[in-house]
């Protein structure tokens, strides 16, 4: 059970300290509410089981391993996610007469879990730094990411709302507009962090 709360604790405390897709996820709940951010919330949650299977598997590793990829990848990835940071930035402020505006949709939230620095690196690590099931590494794996899904999807909810919720307190336009543009920094503070690492 040590190792399983072990596993447990360095799952929440990766996946859910600030990065990319959280912040992003916080970003469009505050820039759009949380219903209409729920599909890229769930995009997101879709991509990180794709990149737990990749990094599981080892084929991120070696595709990374070849020569030129890693900084081509950094460089689309930056891109991506400056252009999500500028949406988040530039969109009309939450109030009941916003109809119009167009959250990032369930592809949005697939392609930045698939070009997430940090997903990788998480995963990694908790897919090589622990055994939870001994001799059994297909069961084992299996394991961590029943597990992983689970955490993952509650603390990327739990920042959906947090988002929304910032929001619905700073309802004013210029405060809204203040909120919008302090998570679009942190999204590129975060991306820059990752990428640095």
């Amino acid at each position: 059970m040590d190792t399983w709360s072990g596993f447990l604790f360095a799952g929440i405390a990766l996946t859910g300290s600030p990065g990319p897709a959280t912040l992003s996820i916080a970003a469009t709940g505050a820039a759009f509410g949380r219903t209409r951010g729920f599909p890229y919330y769930l995009g997101i949650q879709i991509g990180m089981i794709v990149v737990m299977i990749v990094t599981a598997s080892g084929a991120a590793g070696l595709v990374l391993a070849l020569p030129g990829v890693r900084p081509v990848v950094a460089v689309v990835a930056a891109a991506y996610f400056a252009f999500l940071a500028y949406r988040i930035a530039t969109a009309p402020t939450l109030d009941d007469t916003a109809a119009d505006r167009h959250p990032p949709p369930l592809l949005a939230g697939l392609i930045l879990s698939l070009l997430n620095p940090k997903a990788y690196a998480s995963m990694a690590a908790l897919f090589s730094g622990f055994v939870l099931i001994p001799d059994a590494p297909f069961v084992d794996a299996g394991a961590k990411l029943f597990v992983l899904v689970a955490v993952i999807a509650t603390v990327d909810l739990a920042w959906l709302f947090a988002g929304a919720a910032l929001t619905r307190i700073f309802r004013h336009p210029i405060s809204n507009r203040i909120v919008n543009l302090f998570f679009a920094m942190l999204l590129i503070v975060s991306v820059v962090l990752a990428l640095a690492v």
